[in-house]
């Protein structure tokens, strides 16, 4: 048997969590939510990433699909209200395939059933507009995590991509994470500082995850994890799950992509933009500047480092697929998880060390979370704190 047939093999009993996906952005982008247009039931090689029959070739059994909208789009609230209706959408038209999960028990009978886990994550604390009772909603229309704060900071967050304000969390903050841990929605801290995903850790008292980082120490971009934070995963118990984007994952495609971002925005589209007119764009200038490639291996590198810091029992996968332009070698779309636990087999990783990286962590640390909110929830209210009354 071949290493990449393992992984298959493995896949079909322990099948991938995935931390993040932006397919629901990519949707309102591409075709404003015209699901007929874009049908994931079947291929869509030419516009997505992702897709039913992809995701089944990559042995997906639950996915986190990200519910984000832009910090700088003026109304985020609605916004993300639409991208949880996305999500629920895609779900209610592909039964067979889809089944919504809330719990860690959720998961588990999706996976029983051949169907794939559907859970939601919001990604930014923008989302909220500084209501408790907005995180409250969220939550009981299916968000499962929100990730602090994304590219910007918000009122009382600092971003890992922005200039400090709060110091890592306002007093409203830390009250946001104490509400977060008594409802049982994950802290999500890709995308936050340095000082956030260590005021975070101070104050919460469930587990916490990265939805989609990787490892600082292996490539010096601030969206990555310093390994002074990996450390303290196993006193929280949370879970960092590897992203894909070539620009966290190599070195040398940290300053291609300032370069490529900064030409994008010459041409009058932001950075994040992946429609097909910006596309045209990123394409023309890679043509002329070879784009650094990124491959499976260096994927498999960053985990490597996160195994030997953080521990095997605190490693997932969250690929940012269709939040990306570019992709690494082996890992274009979807359907390349088996690649890399190909790759990890080949360098010595065990049954049982993927099975915890792909399925097994990713689940133990939702039920954590819910148990955690369960003792909560004897003990505290609903916070209705306002920024107002903790930050002035």
């Amino acid at each position: 048997m071949t290493s990449l047939d393992e992984a298959r093999s493995l896949l079909r009993e322990f099948p991938v969590v995935d931390g993040h996906n932006d397919l629901p952005w990519a949707l309102r982008e591409q075709v404003r939510y015209d699901l007929d247009a874009r049908d994931i039931s079947v291929h869509q090689n030419a516009h997505l990433h992702t897709d039913i029959p992809r995701l089944r070739e990559g042995g997906v059994g639950a996915q986190y699909w990200s519910v984000y909208v832009r910090s700088d789009l003026p109304g985020a609230v609605p916004a993300t209200l639409e991208q949880i209706d996305c999500v629920r959408q895609l779900i209610a038209r592909n039964p067979a395939d889809l089944r919504a999960a809330l719990t860690a028990a959720d998961m588990e009978a999706a996976r029983a059933e051949g169907r794939i886990a559907s859970l939601m994550g919001a990604e930014g604390g923008h989302s909220i507009g500084n209501s408790l009772g907005t995180l409250r909603g969220l939550y009981e229309l299916g968000v499962r995590y929100m990730t602090l704060t994304h590219n910007d900071n918000n009122d009382w967050a600092d971003s890992a991509t922005d200039e400090p304000k709060a110091g890592g969390l306002s007093a409203f903050g830390r009250e946001v994470v104490r509400e977060m841990n008594r409802l049982g929605m994950l802290v999500d801290l890709s995308h936050v500082a340095p000082t956030t995903m260590h005021a975070a850790l101070d104050t919460t008292s469930a587990p916490v995850i990265f939805s989609h980082s990787s490892a600082r120490a292996v490539c010096d971009h601030p969206r990555n994890i310093p390994d002074d934070v990996l450390e303290r995963l196993p006193a929280n118990g949370g879970v960092a799950m590897v992203t894909f984007v070539p620009k966290f994952v190599l070195q040398a495609a940290v300053a291609w992509t300032a370069a490529a971002d900064e030409n994008m925005r010459a041409h009058g589209f932001h950075h994040l933009d992946t429609s097909a007119e910006a596309m045209k764009v990123h394409h023309a200038f890679e043509e002329r500047n070879p784009r650094p490639v990124a491959t499976v291996s260096t994927v498999a590198d960053h985990l490597d480092h996160m195994r030997e810091v953080a521990g095997i029992d605190h490693l997932g996968i969250g690929g940012d697929y269709d939040g990306t332009a570019f992709t690494p070698d082996g890992l274009s779309d979807v359907s390349g998880y088996p690649n890399l636990l190909a790759e990890l087999l080949d360098r010595g990783w065990s049954r049982t060390d993927l099975a915890k990286l792909t399925w097994q962590n990713a689940v133990r640390v939702l039920g954590a979370a819910e148990d955690v909110a369960r003792d909560l929830q004897t003990m505290r209210a609903p916070s209705n704190a306002t920024i107002e009354s903790l930050d002035g």
